[in-house]
């Protein structure tokens, strides 16, 4: 809030409040600001204090002006020239109504960068994680201290740990995974820091700058904008209820011979679909007939019914890698996740993995054997799941009061909310009260306006949270 009494102006602080969420990537690069008038509504300021601000961002080059267009987040590099200053620009300066604002690019740091950017002290809505609070437990540092006597630690830290993994590490996840009817011997196993990592490596082994990719749309945002970082050609793929569009992905793989497929069967993000049999085997047949891999990401795991449809389970690991981690339901700063490959490729992933981290943390991955061997982290899962329950059904039940629904059953962590409204614009608004959304734009490959957005149940359970978004809707686009 703008306090009249600081000792800063309101021109200074409007100015920062901009500057801080530009640097922490809160407002993306090519985002558009509010109009100096609707600003100035919002903020409670008048017009001039708008344009001072704006001035004071243009001086810093943080922002560009754009005629008769408004004011929009630079890009990286300053282009040359003398800036429009806001004042030439107007305060009357308004989208018409209806009308669009040009969208910024993809840009999945935002939710990443908020991940360690403390926005308020509030519960976070558009966190990918489990509140720190959910995720304590006694046995962690019980599974550390094993392995911290002189001899242990000298023999972990003083050397690299083994290439593909520890041993007892992946002995342990090859049982885990037939609990989910997916057969892996440890040598089909290697350990990843965290899943990203596993994703990456499949990506940097099988794929070249150019290479067509499936990737299911709505995904997760990181996947799209870490392909495209690599120079990959993204075929986005319509996610359904019952799994991706089997017609889309006909059509992608005779016209354009995609190598991969990347899917989250199994509690889907941002949707909360599951894969049905039907779909599951139509998948692999069109894998089969047209020579790609699928990598099928398996991070909700552990909020998942064992029985439900994997890829993996139903091929055998034939075309299909199996990709799996702890940070949602653990520890997400040990990083450390693992896939699960056909026994032909497991060299070559190997390989991959060794030129980007050498090998991975072996006093970690000997305690997180422990804990699953000791059945810690079944127990905890089992914990989690019943208190996400619980969490989950307050917080649809507050939705559903407060006007909101959802476009898809609610399951799992995440919900996938119908707003009404622009959820980019109302991500900036839901900043200003303290909250971090994740507009459902970030989950498109190509970036396009959205009245969706993803929430966490674990952190939505508040009244206050759904008043705010729900006041604020009204306020702005006049939604009852």
């Amino acid at each position: 809030m703008l306090m009249k009494s600081s000792a800063q102006s309101l021109t200074e602080q409007l100015a920062q409040r901009f500057a801080q969420r530009i640097r922490d990537r809160l407002l993306a690069p090519g985002a558009r600001l509010p109009s100096v008038r609707q600003c100035a509504q919002q903020q409670g300021v008048s017009p001039s204090t708008v344009v001072g601000a704006y001035d004071q961002l243009l001086a810093q080059g943080l922002v560009e002006a754009r005629r008769n267009r408004g004011f929009y987040v630079r890009e990286s590099v300053r282009h040359p020239g003398e800036p429009v200053s806001a004042s030439e620009v107007g305060a009357g300066d308004v989208t018409q109504a209806g009308a669009t604002p040009h969208p910024p690019p993809l840009n999945a740091t935002t939710l990443i960068r908020g991940m360690f950017h403390t926005v308020s002290d509030k519960p976070q809505p558009g966190m990918g994680v489990l509140p720190q609070e959910w995720l304590q437990s006694s046995f962690l540092s019980s599974a550390v201290r094993r392995f911290c006597n002189v001899r242990e630690l000298n023999d972990l830290s003083l050397q690299y740990g083994e290439p593909a993994g520890d041993t007892g590490l992946r002995r342990a996840i090859s049982q885990k995974l037939k609990n989910v009817a997916v057969q892996a011997t440890p040598a089909q196993i290697i350990t990843t820091i965290g899943a990203t990592h596993a994703l990456d490596i499949v990506s940097r082994t099988l794929l070249k700058a150019g290479d067509y990719v499936m990737v299911e749309e709505p995904g997760w945002a990181v996947e799209f904008a870490r392909l495209d970082a690599l120079g990959m050609r993204i075929l986005p793929v319509p996610r359904r209820a019952e799994g991706p569009d089997l017609e889309v992905m006909e059509r992608y793989a005779q016209a354009h011979a995609p190598k991969l497929f990347v899917s989250v069967s199994v509690l889907h993000n941002p949707t909360g679909y599951s894969l049905n049999p039907t779909s599951a085997h139509r998948i692999l047949q069109l894998a089969n007939a047209h020579n790609f891999h699928v990598v099928e990401d398996d991070t909700y795991s552990h909020f998942a019914p064992e029985h439900s449809t994997r890829l993996c389970a139903l091929d055998g690991l034939q075309r299909t890698i199996y990709v799996g981690g702890f940070a949602k339901i653990l520890a997400p700063n040990w990083r450390v996740g693992y896939m699960a490959a056909p026994q032909d490729l497991v060299e070559r992933l190997l390989d991959t993995k060794l030129l980007s981290t050498l090998t991975t943390p072996a006093l970690l991955e000997k305690a997180l054997a422990w804990c699953v061997e000791q059945g810690q982290i079944r127990r905890h899962a089992e914990r989690i799941r019943l208190r996400l329950d619980g969490a989950r059904t307050r917080s649809v039940a507050l939705a559903l009061a407060h006007g909101f629904s959802f476009a898809s059953e609610p399951t799992g962590l995440f919900g996938w909310v119908e707003t009404g409204v622009d959820t980019d614009a109302l991500s900036q608004r839901m900043l200003d009260e303290g909250y971090l959304l994740a507009p459902g734009a970030l989950f498109h490959a190509q970036r396009t306006p959205s009245s969706l957005m993803r929430i966490n149940f674990a952190t939505t359970q508040e009244p206050v949270f759904w008043e705010t978004l729900q006041r604020l809707c009204a306020e702005q686009w006049g939604r009852t």
